[in-house]
This record gives structure tokens, sequence and C-alpha cells, in this order.
């Protein structure tokens, strides 16, 4: 910590001094849009106040402005319109799940997932945290007419699970994190390939053609080492157009995208930093103290080379992932939990509400069958010496994360609007699901909670038999 202070304060001291007000302010942005528990409560909050705007008279037609208020151009007979509501699920989503493809690719090219023996505990998790729930649901739903629904118990939310585990902040044990990371990066995995596979209507296979020659494209792209992301975002538009007129979700075309943006950098890491120090020796030599910035052109030449070189360093996937991070987390979710939480409880029949066979079924597939999915997956895998658990973490943290599962929201909540049509089935669905992911959460966060204090209580413990023993 002493050693990032000393050259955040080296950085600092090459700015001009009015700049570093503006930088610090800037500083402090990043520090706050970085943060996956503000990203939590953000989208929380926005959550509790679409429920409390569609049960109140502030926006009478509050659930119809989504779908009945339309966006878009007029260029001659050309007049392309989507509604608010499916500009947000459809083209804003599908940046949320370009962030996820992102975060699929890295796990693959530098996670938890290029390592096959570690990789198989947190993805045999996930495929019991998938398949329990959906058959708990169809439990309480066969025969009921509403049996396609299984799938919105099914998906686990990333950025509520991660939140959640941040407010423990360094007690959390490191392979946790990444047991955790992982797990809700392969249940992201499932849940797009159910909403590809399953929840797709009136296929068109021409459209479908084309989209995935658009994909083709951008994979040769990635293969001649094209590394600019110009030509990623353009192609990918057009691909999205393409699996939006398909019948095929239109988020899938982010995740294809994701999956093409290059990792490596564009330069031999191994070397750059001895071109630097000539460049920058260069630049010194080239600097002449008595004439303006402007004048300076010899100096700026250098400059510049260093400035193009430096950006050519970071990989593609890593400026993406920058780029997209704060608009997607804070304020793409939020608005999606804004216009898609909002359940009118006001005049419906609450008992009937609650004992919905989907209400029951998301709620216990959520609570019950997703976290005794995760764990009992993860228990047998470690039994059957197949993978062991992260060093540092023991059975009362796979509980903790187990029971974190169970906190679907904005993943379930996207299920639901496909799976159902009903505004009635939807509204049981996502009361289902708000309820589940709240208990969940706090369970969970207690579980975990307590695990950290007990490691901390042993800790002390063992300081102190070292100090008697010492004594």
């Amino acid at each position: 910590m002493e050693k990032d202070n000393k050259n955040l304060h080296a950085a600092e001291s090459i700015f001009e001094p009015e700049v570093h007000k503006h930088h610090r302010r800037r500083k402090k942005l990043l520090e706050f849009t970085h943060s996956s528990t503000r990203a939590t409560m953000i989208m929380l909050g926005a959550a509790v106040l679409a429920l409390i705007i569609e049960n109140t008279p502030l926006l009478p037609n509050f659930s119809e402005f989504w779908n009945t208020f339309y966006i878009g151009i007029s260029i001659g007979s050309f007049d392309p319109h989507i509604s608010v509501g499916h500009f947000i699920n459809d083209f804003l989503m599908a940046l949320f799940f370009l962030v996820v493809g992102l975060e699929i690719k890295y796990e693959f090219t530098a996670g938890e997932l290029t390592n096959p023996r570690k990789a198989l505990l947190p993805i045999i998790a996930a495929a019991g945290g998938a398949v329990l729930p959906a058959l708990v649901y169809l439990a309480f739903n066969a025969g009921s007419g509403f049996e396609h629904g299984w799938g919105v118990p099914m998906a686990n939310d990333i950025a509520f699970c991660l939140g959640i585990l941040a407010l423990l902040g360094s007690r959390v044990p490191a392979g946790l994190r990444a047991f955790l990371s992982t797990l809700t990066i392969v249940d992201d995995m499932i849940a797009i390939l159910v909403i590809a596979i399953f929840y797709t209507a009136n296929l068109n296979v021409m459209w479908l053609a084309a989209g995935l020659a658009l994909f083709a494209v951008l994979i040769v792209l990635n293969r001649m080492h094209i590394y600019g992301l110009a030509p990623y975002l353009i192609i990918g538009l057009a691909l999205w157009v393409c699996i939006l007129l398909s019948g095929v979700h239109a988020t899938v075309a982010g995740v294809l995208v994701a999956l093409t943006i290059p990792a490596k950098s564009q330069v031999r890491l191994g070397r750059v930093s001895n071109w630097f120090e000539t460049k920058a020796q260069n630049a010194d030599e080239r600097y002449d103290p008595g004439q303006a910035d402007i004048a300076q052109k010899e100096y700026l030449v250098e400059i510049r080379q260093i400035g193009r070189v430096s950006r050519m360093t970071i990989p593609p996937i890593i400026q993406l992932d920058y780029l997209l991070h704060t608009p997607v987390y804070f304020v793409i979710l939020p608005l999606f939990a804004f216009a898609n939480a909002g359940v009118l409880l006001t005049g419906t029949d609450l008992g009937a509400l609650i004992m919905s066979p989907v209400t029951i079924g998301v709620f216990f597939g959520l609570l019950v069958g997703k976290p005794v999915g995760i764990f009992l997956a993860t228990w047998l895998t470690v039994k059957l010496k197949i993978s062991d658990l992260p060093e540092g973490v023991c059975w009362g943290h796979i509980l903790g994360v187990s029971v974190l599962g169970g906190v679907g929201f904005t993943m379930a909540i996207f299920v639901t609007n496909l799976a159902f049509a009903d505004p009635t089935t939807i509204a049981s669905a996502k009361v289902a699901i708000l309820a589940a992911s709240l208990v969940a959460g706090l369970i969970g966060f207690f579980i975990l909670r307590h695990e950290a204090l007990c490691a901390d209580c042993g800790d002390e413990d063992d300081y102190e038999d070292e100090a008697a023993i010492a004594q």
C-alpha cells in the first residue's frame, strides 16, 4: 500500500498544480464506479423505487410507459422505431451481456477456467445450481400450464452476488472470491444457452445465417490480428440486428462479439520497458525549457509515440471492459431494474398471488433448489476427489456462497420477461424473485460473516497461544 501511494504521488507530481484537483476528483469517481458494493446498492435502490412508484399514484401508467413510448429515427421511408422497454431489454442489456462475455473470455484465457482441475469445481457446482432449481420449479408446476418457466430460477445475478461478498472485505478468502466469480460466470453461460435454445420463438433461418456469417467475419478479424476495437463494434452492431431479426434473443449477440475481441497485447510486453526507457531519454534530450509547450515539436513527437505504444500495450479485451464497466453497472443495470422490477400489488389478490404455482416454484427454486444444487454438486466433486476446495476455504464458506446463489434478480427477471407474456404471471414470478433474492442475500451474507468472525477469533486464539508459549 505504501509503495502504491508513493507511485501515486510520483505520478501526480508531473501535473500542473491546477490540474491536481481535477485528477483527484476523477480518481475518486473511478474508485466509486468500480465498487461492486455500490453498484449493487444502486441497482437495489432502483428496484425498490420502481416497486414504490408502481404501487402509488405517482405514475399511474408506469409499467405501460416502457412499452408504449417509442424512440427512433425517420429518414424518408426508413422509419425504425422501438419501445423504450425493448431498447433497454434488447439493446442496452446486450451491452451487459457483452461485458459478461468479456468476463467469460477472461476466465478461459487467464482466470480459473485455464486450470482444468480448478475449473471443474465451480463448473460442476454451477451445473448443479442450474439443474436442481429447474426440477424444483417443475415439481410445483407440473400440469399447471406454466412449465415453460423452468428457466427462471436457474439464473444467478453476478453483480449482486459479488457485491454482497464485497461487503465482507478482506475477511473473505481469495479462493472463495475466485470460486464465486467462476461459478457465476459459468452460471451465466448456462443461462445464455438456455435463452438461445429454449426461449427463441419464430426462428428466421435467413437472418440467423447472416448473423453467423458476421460472427465468422469477426473470428477472421481476430485470426488476422486486427486489434482495433472499431471494426469489432461496427460489425457487432450489424450482428446484433441480425440476431434480433432472427428470433434469437438479441443479447446473445453481445456474448458472440465478446468472444472474438482479442485478448493479447499488440506489443511484446517483455521488450516494451526498454523501448520506453529509450524513448524517454530521447524525449528528455529534445526538451527545451525555454520554449512554449506547443513549440516542443520534436519532444512532442517522441511523447506521441510513447502514448501510442502505451495504448497498444493494453489488450483490447481490457480496454473494452474498462470502457463499458461504469455505464453497464451504474447506468444500464439500474435502468433495467427500474424498468422491470416494478410489480403492481395494490388491488391484487395477494393470497392468489402468493399461492400461485409460479410464485411457489420460482421462490423455492431459488431459495432451496439453487443452494442445495450448488452445495451438493460441490460436496460430491470434492468427496469423489475430482477436485479440491480452494485454499483457505471451508465448508461453511461453500454453504454461504451456495445460499448467495439464490440471488436471481437481474438474470431471473430477464428470463421471466422471455418465459411469460401474461402480466399476472410475470408479476407472480417477479414477486418470488424479489423475495427469494432478498432472503438468500441476507442469509448468505450472515453465514459468510459468521465464518469470517470465527476465522478472526481463531486467529486471536492462535496469537494468544503463541504469546503464552513465548512467555
